[in-house]
């Protein structure tokens, strides 16, 4: 019932989903207004053999403070669809509705896959030049410690390869840490710390190293691990700079006839590279760290972009995603007792130095 557009884009989503896999042997559990729900079903030729319609009145709305959405949520769509995944029915959650009382439901329900993990990391799957890179976390964390940046990393590859099959297909992400230089030295004590029990690879990880923000967009890793503060700062700045682009592109096609003929005769490059950047396509934010599988998808997202999401939630529910992450966290503990103090570079060193 969340997002812009409540249903029609929901069970519109379920319809694109199944025309794109052929159903896969998926069903659906459609939670909240009975009527509202049943009318889009039928508009998109839906039946109760691929979906169930769970019906409840009460709906959390879209500006409602998360406080307040875990007070009076219980019952509510939002809240019934994250219980499913609790009890077992439900492999995976998809909404498109309020981010902030999504992941405070889901945390009081699910509760959180790691001690040192405050909230859940949100992931998002970036276009690059080589395929999509994986970005967490991009919101939810504004500080995060040595400990929970590699707890990223652990999540952040096990996503990788459940949803985009990691390097080259292999199963097997490579991993960097975003900083402000390529070099040890560089960067604060947190991400010094994390850079160095991962250097040692006593995770078995496919660590490449400190990347800076320019190696995004290269795909220079497949997982690129971040604050939230750092990434969602990154995230809004690719967002803009992509719609500074396309406006100046729009603006330059169309300044005149020659322009427009032009236009016409690069359409099918113009087409490939829309596809690339196409935000359907890369739409559905998991949000790591949870006992449990929950896609966030975009509010404004279309029925083609609701159907994406819901891709990578069947694709987390039937990977070891879940499995993969709890034995590499299990471990975590043991090796961060066991690491040495991160090493902390010499003043002399970096005093007066230039950001490049």
């Amino acid at each position: 019932m969340g997002g812009d557009h409540g249903p029609s884009v929901v069970v519109g989503g379920v319809r694109d989903y199944i025309r794109i896999h052929g159903g896969d042997g998926v069903r659906f559990i459609l939670h909240g207004d009975e009527t509202a729900i049943a009318a889009e079903m039928a508009r998109c030729k839906l039946t109760a053999d691929t979906c169930e319609i769970r019906h409840t009145d009460k709906v959390v709305a879209m500006d409602e403070k998360p406080a307040q959405a875990m007070r009076r949520g219980k019952g509510s769509s939002l809240w019934n669809a994250i219980e499913a995944v609790k009890t077992g029915e439900a492999g995976a959650v998809v909404s498109a509705g309020n981010t902030g009382a999504l992941m405070a439901i889901a945390k009081l329900i699910l509760r959180m896959s790691a001690p040192g993990l405050e909230r859940p990391a949100i992931v998002a799957s970036w276009p690059t030049l080589k395929g999509v890179t994986a970005v967490l976390d991009v919101g939810a964390n504004i500080e995060s410690d040595a400990e929970q940046l590699i707890e990223f990393a652990i999540m952040g590859e096990a996503f990788h390869a459940a949803v985009h099959g990691g390097q080259n297909g292999s199963g097997r992400p490579s991993i960097g840490i975003l900083n402000v230089g390529s070099e040890d030295v560089k960067g604060h004590e947190e991400v010094r710390e994390a850079h160095q029990i991962l250097k040692n690879n006593a995770l078995d990880l496919n660590y490449h190293g400190f990347v800076e923000g320019d190696d995004i967009a290269k795909g220079t890793v497949d997982v690129v691990v971040t604050d939230g503060f750092t990434g969602n700062i990154a995230l809004k700045t690719a967002e803009g700079t992509a719609r500074f682009i396309s406006t100046l592109l729009k603006e330059a096609l169309t300044a005149n006839l020659q322009s427009k003929l032009g236009a016409v005769i690069a359409m099918p490059a113009l087409k490939a590279m829309s596809r690339k950047i196409d935000p359907s396509a890369i739409n559905g934010g998991p949000l790591l760290g949870l006992n449990g599988i929950v896609v966030k998808s975009h509010g404004g997202a279309t029925a083609k972009g609701f159907g994406n999401a819901i891709r990578i939630g069947v694709d987390l529910a039937r990977s070891d995603y879940m499995a993969k992450v709890g034995a590499n966290l299990g471990r975590l503990g043991d090796v961060m007792h066991a690491a040495p103090a991160a090493q902390t570079a010499n003043p002399d060193q970096v005093s007066g130095e230039t950001l490049q």
